[in-house]
């Protein structure tokens, strides 16, 4: 367990506020605690200061995770993120699109989001921005990539492709050995 280095941090920041904006300084600065990223085994881990103090009395081997797991980073120094970070872009979100029902099933089967699935879409969404998908009942679901803007998709025809799929709930299922 170790702090993120200053190109980590950079690009674990680049990609949260792809989604959270400047909202970003709120997951550092929060009222209750102070919390801190930490890398644990090409893992970023987001943790209070009094949990990450707990983790380094165990040695690095034993120790599987501690906090919560907000991304990865490949072989290829890319940052990913997971969908354990979902609790924690949803209520920050700049950017959200609201599914209707049937098309909740297939965002979390996987498939990106058509616009025949879009029930609602926040106003003024640029194009490769980052967004988070709700169901009707403002559930956060997953997250993903504005394959169109709004004023784009308002003009699209009813199977262009809105929303390209990052990560829904449904991994819990799909991946749960590897997550």
């Amino acid at each position: 367990m170790r702090p993120l280095t200053d190109e980590e941090t950079e690009k674990v920041f680049t990609k949260l506020a792809s989604f959270i904006g400047d909202n970003v300084s709120m997951l550092i600065d929060r009222s209750d605690a102070d919390y801190c990223f930490r890398n644990h085994k090409e893992r970023v881990y987001y943790a209070s200061e009094n949990l990450m103090r707990q983790a380094a009395c165990i040695a690095r081997e034993p120790l599987l995770s501690f906090g919560t797991c907000i991304g990865k980073f490949t072989k290829t120094k890319k940052f990913h993120l997971h969908i354990t970070a979902l609790d924690y872009l949803a209520p920050y979100a700049k950017y959200r699109v609201w599914l209707k029902p049937n098309a909740e099933q297939q965002f979390l089967y996987g498939n990106n989001v058509l616009k025949s699935g879009v029930a609602r879409m926040t106003e003024g969404t640029p194009t490769h921005s980052g967004i988070v998908v709700l169901s009707m009942s403002d559930v956060p679901i997953g997250f993903g990539v504005a394959a169109k803007g709004t004023m784009d998709s308002k003009r699209a025809d009813p199977t262009a492709i809105i929303v390209l799929h990052q990560c829904d709930l449904g991994e819990y299922l799909r991946n749960e050995s590897t997550l």
